[in-house]
């Protein structure tokens, strides 16, 4: 059965990624810009090509109005996705994923921001650009863990990422991603140690259909004792309460 359903995902998936392409060739030129036809089409495709997954998203909670930073926990590939499919906006990803055959252009056609991991060069210049993005009105959300944690953990938030914020001074809000199957998490799906993307691909397209949760918390406020580094260990924890990690 698994096999059946694994061969007609790929199928389908094959037919999105198809639009996909065509999305971002005539509507998307440069980004999701808040409130066009190409954001709409950008959440409404996330949504089909989750569904290639057996994967069904639910909102839970209100995102704030552009423009605002969202910081979220990662544990899959998945989460760009999803997140799109509820509330389009750039994301900062790693350099890696600008050099991937189709993945890659796709990204930088849905106005994703590449940092090259371990360079303060890089991250200098891409906190210029989200603060850019912010200012004209466009929304951002990245990963403040730096890349994928292991099933039923979270790393410590990198607060620096925050200043991007607090220099055009948006909003930022926190944003619990959770994956469920049968009302119960479902950590199989997220990367294991040491998994490669095309094998946890695999395994996602062959699992029974899961659910994305997708919450939006309090947004974080500033506050002059700690700063940012206080903002990010409260994003932290309220994703923690959410996702029911207690460390």
């Amino acid at each position: 059965m698994s096999l059946l359903r694994c061969v007609w995902r790929v199928l389908l998936l094959l037919l999105v990624v198809v639009g996909g392409c065509l999305l971002a060739i005539f509507l998307l030129p440069h980004g999701p810009k808040p409130g066009t036809a190409g954001a709409g089409l950008l959440r409404n495709w996330s949504r089909l090509f989750l569904r290639c997954f057996g994967l069904h998203v639910k909102r839970v909670g209100e995102p704030l109005h552009d423009p605002v930073m969202f910081v979220a926990n990662h544990g899959s590939w998945m989460d760009i996705s999803v997140l799109h499919a509820v509330r389009p906006a750039d994301f900062v990803a790693k350099a890696e994923i600008g050099r991937w055959p189709l993945v890659g252009w796709m990204a930088r056609r849905g106005g994703t921001i590449f940092h090259q991991r371990g360079s303060t060069d890089s991250l200098a210049q891409v906190m210029a650009v989200m603060s850019d993005r912010l200012r004209v009105g466009r929304s951002i959300a990245a990963f403040p863990e730096g890349g994928t944690a292991p099933a039923g953990t979270l790393k410590v938030f990198h607060a620096r990422i925050l200043q991007a914020a607090l220099d055009a001074e948006a909003p930022v809000q926190p944003v619990a991603l959770r994956y469920l199957r049968n009302g119960a998490p479902a950590p199989d799906i997220l990367f294991t140690r040491g998994e490669s993307f095309l094998h946890n691909v695999g395994r996602v397209l062959a699992t029974r259909s899961l659910t994305a949760e997708v919450h939006f918390l309090k947004p974080v406020s500033f506050e002059p004792e700690g700063g940012r580094r206080r903002m990010a260990e409260t994003a932290r924890a309220e994703i923690a309460q959410v996702l029911g990690i207690t460390a």
